[in-house]
């Protein structure tokens, strides 16, 4: 597996990847989303000067994906991840978080992410890359089906020059 810079030519499989992700309605806070607005925001942020996506690529095929973008907050960036079932606990969620941290974030003091409390996996994951549990948002996103998931919210401090 290999983590990468996302060029135009991945929009396509990151979003259908998504959109795998999204059909399980379990990790993601999107729960729903075409393939094609999926698309349309990863071209976006290819695109965008203040954006930062990677790809996971695995034999050529893409298997996961990493996103930041900028908050409202000057100098924070939100970050967002998934990765396609067969491909989890392989060390490429590792892969993904060292490239997106290790890229020159001029400016950026801080990454911030929030994770379902149920996501032990991918918790244990942020806080070895160095992120802290700052607080829980408690039934703080209604999901389709009516019910409430609270929203673990994590962050990752950087000096800035």
């Amino acid at each position: 597996m290999e983590a990468r810079p996302a060029t135009f030519d991945d929009c396509e499989a990151m979003a259908r990847g998504m959109a795998s992700v999204v059909e399980e309605g379990r990790w993601l806070a999107t729960e729903k989303a075409t393939v094609e607005e999926l698309a349309a925001r990863y071209r976006h942020a290819v695109e965008a000067d203040d954006h930062f996506l990677f790809a996971l690529e695995d034999g050529g095929r893409l298997v996961g994906s990493l996103s930041m973008h900028p908050t409202q907050t000057k100098g924070v960036l939100a970050l967002g991840m998934w990765i396609l079932e067969p491909w989890r606990g392989r060390g490429g969620g590792r892969m993904l978080m060292e490239a997106a941290i290790t890229v020159r974030l001029g400016g950026v003091h801080k990454i911030e992410l929030e994770v379902f409390p149920d996501n032990e996996a991918a918790i244990g994951l942020y806080e070895a890359m160095g992120f802290e549990r700052e607080g829980l948002r408690r039934d703080h996103l209604r999901r389709l089906d009516g019910s409430l998931r609270s929203a673990l919210i994590m962050a990752r401090l950087f000096e800035t020059e």
